[in-house]
């Protein structure tokens, strides 16, 4: 990575983890978060989003993970005091290489990681045991909560559906940073399938439950 690659972001640490193309809003209220957003807009610039490592994300100097996403502000709403509703969209992961408080909100000296573009036979096979997974795990979700829940379209492209996988999956922060932070393509669609399998496990068992709890009730209710 070279020099004129490394750029100046304003940082907006979370407990959220950005991925690209995912869309996020966010009500800001706290008056360093009002200057860097409005600022982002005079300069029309994206702000990073990084999980939050350690700390708090209202009024404290929370420490970020080194892998986030920069946001880009796709809608703004400013209210009459001063508080504003935006909504923004993941564009790129970036590597924070050193942090700035200079500023009354932090600051990140970062490097873009772009998704690499694997059309190999390795992304392709990833993609290909990952997709049933998928629509496996969506279909379940609904059933467990009463919700009819559909995908229309499941990309084909390894990266796109490597993305749109890592938002749909309901997993821990924790799990979420690590698919973000994932080297390659293909390591994260290896990542993604194991943890949809892991989940399916999950809910069959809650299925399991509540069918069992409501078999006792109905017992009960009859005896």
């Amino acid at each position: 990575m070279t020099m004129e690659q490394q750029y100046s972001l304003p940082l907006f640490p979370l407990d959220t983890v950005l991925f690209p193309g995912m869309p996020l809003p966010l009500h800001v209220f706290e008056e360093r978060y009002k200057l860097m957003v409005n600022e982002c807009l005079e300069e029309r610039q994206p702000f990073g989003v990084a999980l939050i490592r350690t700390g708090h994300q209202e009024g404290s100097e929370a420490e970020p993970h080194q892998i986030g996403t920069s946001a880009i502000i796709t809608e703004a709403n400013r209210l009459p005091d001063g508080r504003l509703n935006i909504v923004t969209v993941g564009y790129e992961r970036f590597r924070i290489l050193s942090l700035s408080r200079e500023r009354p909100y932090l600051q990140a000296l970062v490097e873009p990681l772009p998704p690499a573009y694997e059309e190999t036979d390795e992304a392709y096979a990833e993609a290909s045991r990952l997709r049933p997974e998928l629509r496996r795990y969506v279909r379940m979700m609904g059933e467990l909560t009463e919700t009819k829940i559909e995908l229309s379209e499941v990309p084909r492209v390894p990266v796109l559906l490597a993305f749109l996988t890592a938002i749909l999956l309901q997993v821990p922060r924790a799990d979420k940073q690590g698919l973000l932070a994932a080297a390659t393509v293909p390591e994260m669609l290896t990542r993604e399938r194991l943890l949809l399998l892991r989940e399916q496990r999950l809910m069959q068992a809650n299925i399991g439950a509540e069918f069992a709890l409501e078999d006792g009730l109905s017992s009960f209710s009859r005896s």
